[in-house]
């Protein structure tokens, strides 16, 4: 009975996210009243539930890649020959999350196309500095003593790294990938005006056309999912780190 009160929050936001989904069209007078003079006021272009999907897979890719840069990158930096280069991988993840999406975007269409491809440059470059700091906090913050006693077993520097320094680390690193992740659902948005097809298009599509519902949906579909997916880590990290 606990373990499903535990994971009620997240089912109801995505029951809700599915629900809104698949049940715009049933609130065609809500937005008739916020945009009374539109011939039409629900987006009909792409199907909700298919925008979804699209958004989630552009999500997940991006941040399954920022996951293995940027856990990599950091776990690389503190080990003994790589700890030179600790501040340049902090310096260039901050950097990545300091450019705008739209200007990597920008650079990044001529060379790679119109698509999904890149947005997905986009939110990797974006996703990258909680993952990296995190990752470096949870390892760089376990005691030395820890590390010793390990050694002391008989461990190699590969083990302590397995057994020892990731599942101390894992409920800060977890952190760092939910906020990343969080942060890119809404940023995906901007995929849209390069092509790549998600939750962004009605909203792009509102802007373009003065038609504040299509907006409007898009972000309530967006705002849904990214507070389902939040929920979601919430659940998965260990009540300390919440």
């Amino acid at each position: 009975m606990t373990e499903c009160r535990r994971w009620a929050a997240p089912l109801v936001w995505l029951a809700l996210l599915l629900a809104a989904c698949l049940g715009m069209a049933q609130l065609e007078g809500v937005f008739r009243w916020i945009e009374p003079d539109s011939r039409q006021v629900i987006y009909a272009r792409a199907d909700f539930l298919t925008l979804l999907g699209r958004h989630l897979s552009v999500v997940s890719v991006a941040a399954v890649l920022a996951i293995l840069v940027g856990v990599g990158a950091a776990i690389a930096v503190t080990r003994e020959r790589g700890r030179d280069f600790l501040p340049l991988v902090s310096q260039l993840a901050s950097m990545g999350q300091t450019f705008p999406p739209v200007a990597v975007l920008a650079l990044a269409v001529p060379v790679l196309g119109f698509g999904t491809l890149p947005i997905i440059v986009a939110l990797l470059l974006y996703g990258l500095l909680p993952i990296v700091r995190n990752t470096l906090a949870g390892i760089l913050g376990i005691d030395p003593a820890v590390r010793e006693a390990a050694r002391g077993m008989g461990m190699n520097g590969g083990q302590i790294l397995r057994q020892v320094e990731l599942p101390l680390a894992a409920p800060v690193i977890l952190a760092g990938i939910r906020t990343s992740v969080t942060i890119n659902i809404a940023t995906a948005a901007i995929g849209a005006t390069v092509g790549a097809s998600n939750l962004g298009d009605p909203i792009i599509s509102g802007i373009v056309n003065g038609n504040t519902a299509y907006v409007v949906q898009g972000a309530l579909l967006i705002g849904l999912l990214a507070i389902s997916v939040d929920s979601l880590f919430s659940r998965l990290q260990p009540a300390s780190m919440r």
